[in-house]
């Protein structure tokens, strides 16, 4: 009965980080592929702007410097943003290594909770050792 829970137990945490593994690699290729329409509109830096709410409470020098403290890293961004999309094939094998990695962990998790289950199971099924001496009978 506990080999049957423990081992649920880690088909359960496989299972988690599957979809974890999943997710993660779903919404990260999603990201990339869709870095590269990012990388053309270079008009974006003028479209930032303090919001309205926030702007008596931001200096004007400090809006002004982030301005072209952005326009400045601009080629920067746009470059990285460009190379983006060619990286979605890397990212799949980078996943599945990360995957299989934790899998075979979890895998050990088991074969350790199994072992950890026989040896408690073995000392609460032997019989207790008497301190006395042997037995006389007479």
């Amino acid at each position: 009965m506990f080999y049957a829970l423990g081992w649920f137990a880690v088909f359960i945490l496989i299972s988690l980080w599957s979809l974890a593994a999943w997710a993660f690699h779903t919404i990260t290729a999603w990201t990339l592929s869709s870095a590269g329409a990012l990388a053309g509109s270079s008009g974006a830096i003028e479209v930032l702007h303090v919001p309205d709410w926030l702007a008596p409470w931001v200096p004007d020098e400090f809006s002004l410097a982030l301005a072209s403290m952005l326009s400045a890293f601009m080629p920067v961004v746009e470059a990285v943003l460009e190379w983006a999309p060619a990286l979605v094939g890397g990212l799949s094998v980078a996943v599945w290594v990360v995957w299989a990695v934790g899998s075979a962990m979890l895998i050990v998790l088991g074969v350790v909770l199994s072992g950890m289950i026989a040896v408690l199971r073995r000392r609460s099924t032997t019989p207790a050792v008497s301190s006395g001496g042997p037995a006389v009978s007479g």
